[in-house]
């Protein structure tokens, strides 16, 4: 009862940051927008720097947190074939959602027509950069030096090796024990981690909101405010209703249950930014709250926050609908199912590339034929979305999560606190001792 109370007592300090960093913002904007002293020791000194050394921190755990935690969840696979049908069930499921995400915002985006009339022209053009090919992504996931990996917060290449190690240990014997048990006591020494920096969680979000909206405040979204709330919108329906229908269709668990567990890892998605920075706090709520076991949360939320990008492929489905109408140009139901194919594959093939989302954007509008300087319209708008688009896919993560570890029987129905699938995972269980 403590512990639940401490952690309400959190979620109301974020929310308190956040609606307290926003506010500052603004209001430092307009009415301290010439200010040196506010431009230099606040926005861009003491905001600046508290926010960039809470995100900082986040990430200093992150290649820790996925290798010892991936190591410790695949060393305890006997079974090394169930690792296979883990990661076939996982990748499935993030390309399923990913298109299910484009092809709503296409659909949204075609029923509201953002940038319809405007003739904007770009005011700078926009350099795409090449996307790796197909040879080049697999050989990329197989590290030459898992230190310089580590190092460079490679996630495809730390994910195979930890796998790799974490199948190692367990066709090990007592060799393999004994390193197992050392990963686990490092586990728990990296979530007590975690833990201390969720207690400062609450000035870190203050900061980076404050110095966000002192800097770009709202004036960015009045020229774009159709595409915003086009965007907007389609998250905000793929978050809070495509995913939590999922759930209850593909593991029958409660979805109101679900959300609320949420609040925490979304809240800390929403002001970094950053699904790899949101790891560390992700996996303790898929583990502690929704009782996944970290066999299956240790690979499925870090592989999620590498290559699961269902609020990127809504902001590019809006986007070619967007850039379509400001140069008008009419795009096909052929151009839109492309559309919708690249967007997918092309979540795996840049996963961990820098600036992914505008280059699988780029990736897209040169497949169906529109101008690639058009992203140079959006780029405005671009950030403040971004923090949506971050938590919706952490949601993601997670409702794959569950969905995987439950078709696999490696989720505590009993720390979920869901009572009817309790009962039909008890129902189902003695049917099979009787069947047997």
């Amino acid at each position: 009862m403590v512990k639940k109370a401490h952690k309400t007592k959190l979620t109301i300090r974020i929310v308190l940051g956040m609606i307290a960093g926003i506010l500052v913002g603004v209001l430092l904007r307009q009415l301290f927008a010439d200010s040196a002293f506010a431009n230099d020791y606040l926005i861009n000194g003491l905001f600046s720097i508290v926010g960039q050394i809470f995100v900082t921190s986040l990430k200093m755990l992150v290649v820790p947190l996925v290798f010892v935690s991936l190591v410790c969840g695949s060393g305890s696979l006997k079974d090394t074939s169930r690792l296979g049908r883990l990661g076939i069930k996982t990748l499935l499921l993030y390309l399923a959602t990913t298109a299910l995400a484009v092809a709503l915002a296409i659909a949204v985006a075609q029923l509201f027509n953002p940038g319809a009339g405007m003739h904007l022209s770009a005011a700078v053009s926009f350099d795409a950069k090449q996307a790796p090919s197909l040879a080049e992504v697999l050989v990329d996931l197989f590290p030459s030096n898992p230190i310089q990996a580590m190092a460079e917060g490679k996630m495809l290449q730390i994910i195979v090796f930890a796998l790799l190690v974490g199948v190692a240990i367990a066709i090990s014997g007592q060799a393999g024990e004994r390193v197992a048990g050392l990963f686990s006591d490092l586990n728990v020494v990296i979530m007590k981690l975690v833990t201390i920096l969720m207690n400062i969680a609450p000035y870190g979000v203050f900061c980076l909101l404050a110095k966000l909206f002192a800097t770009q405040g709202f004036e960015a979204i009045s020229s774009l405010a159709s595409y915003f709330l086009v965007v907007l919108g389609v998250l905000l329906i793929h978050g809070l209703i495509c995913y939590p229908v999922l759930l209850k269709l593909l593991a029958g668990l409660n979805p109101m249950l679900f959300l609320r567990k949420m609040r925490d890892v979304v809240l800390f998605g929403f002001s970094t930014s950053s699904s790899n920075a949101t790891i560390p706090v992700t996996m303790e709520t898929v583990n502690q709250k929704m009782g996944v076991s970290n066999t299956v949360s240790s690979f499925t939320i870090p592989l999620g926050a590498t290559i699961n990008m269902d609020g990127t492929a809504i902001m590019q489905g809006v986007a070619t609908v967007f850039i379509a109408n400001v140069y008008g140009i009419d795009l096909s139901l052929g151009q839109f199912m492309t559309v919708i194919a690249t967007a997918t594959l092309a979540s795996i093939g840049t996963a961990g590339v820098p600036g992914v989302g505008l280059i699988t954007l780029a990736m897209v509008l040169q497949q169906v034929g529109l101008p690639v300087d058009g992203i140079a319209l959006i780029m405005g708008v671009d950030r403040l979305l971004d923090m949506t688009r971050t938590a919706v896919n952490i949601t993601g993560d997670c409702m794959v999560t569950c969905v995987v570890a439950k078709s696999e029987g490696e989720m505590d129905l009993s720390v979920y606190g869901d009572p009817s699938a309790a009962v039909q995972e008890e129902e189902l269980r003695l049917r099979s001792l009787q069947a047997s």
